[in-house]
């Protein structure tokens, strides 16, 4: 079994309104990959990812490109934490939290 990664992600641009929490949803459970997304009151979307080190990239590459109709401006990715996953709702693998 190979090490898991937590990664801390912020998405910038045009995000809300065009079903990205969705497709970040989707694009996680395809690939086994746990955590959690949501909306930012700033008008980004901010997502912790867990999982095997290429599961959690294919991931973070699919938020670089978005759905249909998303803007992606910028991408701002860094190491994440136990603390920062927990905020995921009990029993789920992926939670689309709400917006903070």
């Amino acid at each position: 079994m190979s090490e898991r990664v937590v990664r801390h992600v912020w998405v910038r641009g045009r995000v809300q309104a065009v079903g990205f929490r969705a497709f970040v949803e989707d694009a996680a459970a395809m690939n086994g990959v746990d955590g959690w997304v949501r909306n930012r009151r700033d008008g980004s979307v901010e997502a912790v990812f867990t999982g095997d080190p290429e599961a959690v990239r294919a991931v973070i590459e699919a938020c670089r490109q978005g759905p249909p109709g998303a803007g992606v401006e910028a991408l701002e990715e860094r190491e994440g934490s136990p603390e920062l996953l927990a905020q995921s709702y009990p029993g789920e693998h992926f939670s689309v939290l709400r917006t903070e």
